[in-house]
């Protein structure tokens, strides 16, 4: 589902290596996270609720207050394509109470859409991949677009365009959907939200013609049948949703790609409760629940320790920021 070329993969295993060397150089002491976490840890959500982000969040940080004795408290801080709630992790003291769902559209895209508060590196420990869902472009079941070559016919003929709501503008569905506007010559007028919940909403209400968002926010609007998905950016079709066809199937080979999140903190966080969260992170994710949650809405999960989930941030930041640029 998020595929790399074979350079980007070498590139992946040799960051990773020098971040592993890192940390064996700090040599962090297990007995330093031992009282962590002390009190309920802060999961800032930087999207609406109902988005793919939330889900994954709440997913997760149920699991953690039970595998550690704690609250793990989601708190939606929606604005800038992610970069507020972001911001506020950047800048919250680096105990590790506050942590905050990072991802492509927040920590690669939008810091190249317009100036951040923050680098998306430097000013973050990342500390955990949650996983990665495929992008939906979708439009109301009444629609007369019935395929994707039905949705580009269309666009191409509007006078005004086609338009399609994103979780935000700088996000990665915004940038997906740029893309493919570009590729098929369909004219797209981008509606930017603070969120995929809300964007999702108001195309099942009718109020805009179009949605590219995560699979996991359109998926329980698409099962009840007010939405017609045309197509995923997963590198084949889902087994939950045979019925979906892929862009690149359907003429688009550049449109495969993964909508990812993560959990990050600032960037001073002690090494020693890093590794116990990333520890506590995959365990969670391993489970048979999650694993089977995650199948229903084509979530896939990469097993990355600290190192590796900084090196992969790394990788999507040259594969996607120039693209970013290119459109603006």
């Amino acid at each position: 589902m998020n595929p790399h070329p074979a350079g980007a993969a070498r590139m992946i295993a040799a960051l990773a290596a020098c971040s592993a060397l890192a940390a064996v150089a700090v040599d962090p002491d297990p007995a330093a996270a031992a009282g962590w976490p002390e009190r309920p840890v802060r999961i800032v959500i930087p999207y609406a609720p109902g988005g793919g982000s939330d889900l994954l969040a709440r997913l997760i940080s149920d699991k953690l207050t039970r595998q550690l004795g704690q609250q793990f408290v989601a708190d939606n801080r929606p604005g800038a394509s992610g970069v507020i709630g972001s911001d506020i992790v950047a800048k919250a003291t680096p105990d590790g109470h506050t942590l905050v769902v990072s991802g492509i559209g927040s920590h690669i895209v939008a810091p190249v859409v317009a100036p951040a508060p923050f680098d998306p590196v430097r000013d973050f420990a990342h500390v955990a991949f949650l996983g990665g869902y495929p992008a939906v472009l979708v439009v109301p079941a009444a629609s007369g677009a019935r395929s994707l070559k039905d949705f580009v016919a269309r666009g191409r003929s509007a006078a005004d365009g086609i338009t399609f709501g994103t979780p935000g503008r700088g996000t990665h569905a915004h940038l997906i959907g740029e893309l493919f506007a570009r590729k098929s010559g369909a004219k797209m007028i981008s509606v930017p939200y603070k969120g995929g919940g809300p964007a999702i909403a108001d195309v099942a209400g009718n109020q805009i013609q179009a949605s590219v968002t995560t699979l996991g926010a359109a998926a329980g609007q698409v099962r009840a049948g007010r939405l017609r998905a045309l197509a995923l950016t997963s590198a084949k079709r889902l087994v939950e949703y045979p019925d979906i066809p892929t862009f690149a199937e359907q003429g688009f080979p550049d449109l495969t790609a993964s909508t990812w999140f993560g959990l990050s903190g600032p960037a001073a966080m002690p090494k020693a409760v890093i590794l116990r969260l990333n520890q506590e992170v995959r365990a969670a994710v391993a489970l048979s629940d999650i694993r089977a949650r995650y199948q229903s809405v084509g979530i896939e999960a990469n097993d990355f320790d600290p190192g590796a989930f900084t090196a992969y941030v790394r990788t999507e930041i040259q594969r996607w920021a120039p693209l970013a640029r290119a459109a603006k």
